[in-house]
Formats: structure tokens, sequence, C-alpha cells
């Protein structure tokens, strides 16, 4: 059972992950690479700052901070350089990792007995139970001031630019403002899922982050194909069902490995489920 429940954590920490990829991919249509990077780097700051012994709060802003400067520069590389959105994904994120490794100055740092978010409040006197508690708060309130924000008329023209860049262009919205300040939101998004993974298993590696956009992207096909299914249209009904692709991989990958597959195997394991995500609507509904 508590195989299950690390799954449920993890999905619950990978959500700001996939609400940041949703934004970049589903509302920009752009398909940002820096989700690399930037997961890393909130690890990377996270476990820096805690090392000093920084508070909390401090942390996170900083994490937030940090990630929304990587998601703007791959903005403004876009935009004003006018690079492939793809290119300019990877160029920040190869970046990043030599700014990842320099703050870090060692390729890992443990976090093992160190005051981190999950030892802030006790909850509950299992530190397992504890953890969801926190994890489901903290990711409530993200998930309200995402949801209030793309209601906001700034969110609505956010929403357009992906929709019709040209007709919201021509009301007058700075299409490429719009952008920059998306990316950074999906990239700040990120770096929080790297603040909640570092304290949650205890340390940051310079490596965790490869092939994380991966899962963030599952949990955004799960999501959608629920959401085509359903013909759902509520932005609050959307942001759920994101959240609760994050989960749904989580638990479909523990699954994996209970039944006694190679752990060597998972990143293959990965890759065939979000295929399978992928295909499933056009296999299920294809006529004749």
């Amino acid at each position: 059972m508590d195989f299950y429940l690390t799954a449920l954590l993890q999905g619950l920490c990978f959500s700001a992950l996939a609400l940041g990829i949703y934004i970049s991919m589903k509302i920009f249509n752009i398909p940002d690479i820096t989700t690399d990077g930037s997961y890393t780097l909130g690890a990377v700051v996270t476990a820096v700052l805690i090392k000093q012994n920084e508070p909390t709060y401090l942390t996170l802003i900083s994490v937030m901070v940090a990630g929304a400067l990587a998601g703007a520069l791959t903005g403004i590389i876009h935009t004003k350089l006018k690079i492939n959105a793809l290119l300019a994904g990877i160029l920040v994120m190869t970046a990043l990792y030599s700014v990842n490794i320099s703050l870090m100055g060692t390729s890992n740092l443990p976090l093992i007995n160190l005051p981190t978010l999950f030892t802030l409040v006790n909850i509950s006197a299992d530190l397992n139970h504890n953890t969801f508690w926190i994890l489901s708060l903290f990711v409530i309130i993200i998930t309200i001031i995402i949801g209030f924000l793309l209601k906001t008329d700034f969110g609505v023209a956010m929403r357009a630019t992906g929709n019709s860049e040209s007709m919201i262009r021509s009301l007058g919205v700075n299409t490429d403002r719009m952008k920059i300040i998306g990316l950074a939101l999906a990239n700040a998004l990120t770096a929080v899922s790297g603040y909640l993974i570092s304290q949650f298993q205890g340390f940051t590696d310079i490596s965790m982050g490869i092939g994380v956009v991966i899962i963030g992207l599952g949990s955004v096909i799960i999501a959608e194909t629920l959401i085509n299914w359903f013909k759902i249209t509520s932005i609050w009904l959307s942001l759920v069902l994101v959240l609760t692709g994050a989960v749904i991989f989580q638990i479909v990958l523990a699954v994996t490995l209970d039944i006694g597959v190679n752990p060597n195997l998972l990143k293959v394991v990965t890759a065939a489920f979000v295929l399978l995500i992928v295909s499933l609507p056009r296999l299920s509904f294809k006529k004749g």
C-alpha cells in the first residue's frame, strides 16, 4: 500500500509540472523543452537554499523566480530573435545544465535530516500521510490561482493568443509579450515541481530533469483524452483533469514496477504508455 501511496505523492509533486506543460503546449501551442532544465533548476535552487537554512517561503519564491526567468528567456529568444520555439527551448535547456552544475558545485546534493516543506507542519504523525495533506493543500492553492488567472481578462487574452494569434493581435494585444509571460509562468510551475520533488525524495541530482517533459506531456495527454471524451469546456474541470492525469501517470508506472517489470525498462514503458494514450482516441473512434 505504501508503494502506491508513494506513487500518489509523486503524482501530486508532478502536478505543477503538468500544469506548466498544459499552459505552454495546450494554451500557447508551444513545445517547450526548457522544461527539462527549469525542473532541475527548481530542484537545485531548493537544495542550495535549504543547505543555507533559508526559510521555506523564501526558497519557494526564489524557485519560482528562477523558473520564470528561464521561461522568459526562451520566450524572448523565440519572439524577439524569431528562433523556432523548439530550438529556443533546447538552447536554454542546454545552457541551464551549466547553470545548475555551477550553482550546486557538485552533481548531487543530499537533503537528509534537513528541514523541508514536509516537516514544517505536523498534520499527521505518519510522515507519508503528513506529506499527502501538505502536498494536497499546496496543489489545491496552485490550481485555484491558475484557474482564477485563466478566467481573468488577461487569462482570456493568453488563451486567445494560442487559439488565434492573428485575431487577438488585430485587437491590439501584444502577442509576443503574452508568449513570454506564458512561458515564464509555465516554467515557474515546472520549477515548483522540482522544488517539491527534491524535498520529497531527499536529494537533488543534476540529471533528474532528463526526460521529465514526457511526464508532464503524458499527464496532459491523459487529461486531454478525458476532456475530449466527456466534451468538457470548463477551465476548472480541465485543470482538475490535468492534476488527475499526473497522478494516473505515476500510478501506472507504479503498477508496472509492482508486476515485476525491470526498472531499467521504465523509460521504455513510459514512452509506450504515452504513445498508447495518444493513439487510443484515434483507435477507439476510427470509422470503417
